[in-house]
């Protein structure tokens, strides 16, 4: 199986890194842009859309470019190499994957037009206060009365949640099962409360008061496994975002190793911290050769196939995040440990794409309950 990129996609890897590389080479110019709210640059969301890469999952028809996985993979990585801020992994691949896989012909032209447009920014509000990473809806239960939808109950953290022009919210259906909504940003008995996370992004808790809200979809329709699987290929990208910024937390710290000196001789003349650095390299490539094995499943793969296939991706990506962003830590000493430096911003944000759509215990929980599916081998002689 071949690997490497055709030229359009080393055309839009280099426009890519071209683009926010001109943004966010200077760290400190990150670290204001984070500073303040949203949270991200309005403007380099203005420039990603003239680009094209709010598009890029979404079909021409929709308002999109119609790319796969691979050119979405290449965006989430150099984004990650830079750790960017703006929400491209929560608003373009999971909240509009959703509206994507679930909403009708013409909400998928609204919706994802002006996503594509960079009019707007969505939000996908699934995650509920007490349960973690499920794809069903108990906190908030959707009403209906003479076919006007209302949501009751409360949805955190949601990712630019009060930020965002629109809410995709999942909650329960009357009837049973888990459906979809939109719900815009300034509708009636709706509650925002913003926050900064520990990386530098922005989330918020949302309170739904018999707010109004639009299907997605079908009405009434129970969308848990198209939730499923949009989460699933959510995860394989947040992979190759980890991917980029493991790329490059590997990268300064070596250039560390070879600049600092002490006692005198460069850091890189210890060997010890020499096979410390060459460890963290094994974890990066086995992990890259993970995310770019499941980014190939999502485009050919059965829904079973690519859940698995982001289980096993996010279990090796998140070992190998835990293990080089402790490491760039402590290779750096007192200075990886400051807000000034940047190796702590890619250890946090590491962490946090850890945290988002589930940890390695749980991704390792739902791989062991599989274990007894496969058929017995016998074993070697």
């Amino acid at each position: 199986m071949d690997f490497t990129y055709d030229e359009e996609q080393q055309a839009l890897r280099e426009a890519v890194r071209g683009l926010v590389g001109k943004a966010y080479s200077d760290y400190e110019q990150r670290r204001q842009t984070v500073a303040a709210d949203p949270g991200f640059d309005e403007a380099q969301w203005g420039r990603m859309a003239e680009m094209g890469l709010l598009g890029l999952p979404f079909s021409e028809d929709d308002g999109g470019v119609g790319a796969g996985p691979v050119e979405i993979s290449i965006v989430a990585e150099e984004l990650g190499r830079v750790v960017a801020p703006e929400p491209y992994l929560t608003s373009v691949v999971w909240a509009g994957g959703l509206v994507s896989a679930v909403g009708t012909a013409e909400q998928r032209a609204e919706v994802l037009g002006a996503l594509s447009a960079g009019e707007s920014v969505l939000a996908p509000a699934l995650a509920e206060p007490g349960r973690r990473w499920t794809n069903d809806a108990t906190a908030v239960t959707a009403s209906v009365d003479s076919d006007a939808w209302t949501l009751t109950g409360t949805k955190e953290p949601v990712p630019q949640g009060a930020r965002a022009d629109v809410l995709v919210v999942s909650a329960m259906l009357p009837e049973g099962g888990t459906g979809l909504f939109l719900v815009a940003g300034d509708a009636e008995g709706l509650t925002r409360t913003g926050y900064a996370t520990h990386d530098g992004g922005r989330a918020a808790k949302v309170t739904f008061d018999g707010t109004a809200a639009t299907p997605l979809g079908e009405p009434g329709a129970d969308v848990a496994a198209s939730i499923a699987t949009v989460t699933d290929l959510t995860r394989i990208m947040a992979c190759n975002e980890a991917v980029g910024a493991m790329e490059t937390a590997l990268r300064t710290t070596s250039a560390y190793l070879t600049s600092r000196k002490q006692f005198g001789v460069t850091l890189n003349t210890f060997q010890a911290l020499t096979f410390r650095a060459a460890d963290m390299y094994i974890s990066l490539e086995l992990a890259k050769s993970l995310a770019v094995w499941a980014t190939m499943v999502v485009g050919s793969g059965s829904p079973a196939e690519i859940a698995e296939a982001s289980q096993r991706a996010s279990l090796q990506v998140a070992r190998a995040g835990r293990h080089i962003g402790q490491e760039a830590i402590q290779l750096h000493g007192g200075i990886g440990m400051t807000a000034e430096y940047s190796i702590g911003a890619y250890t946090s944000r590491l962490t946090a794409l850890d945290h988002l759509l589930g940890d390695a215990t749980f991704h390792l929980r739902s791989l062991a309950a599989a274990v007894g599916d496969h058929a017995e081998v016998d074993p070697l002689p």
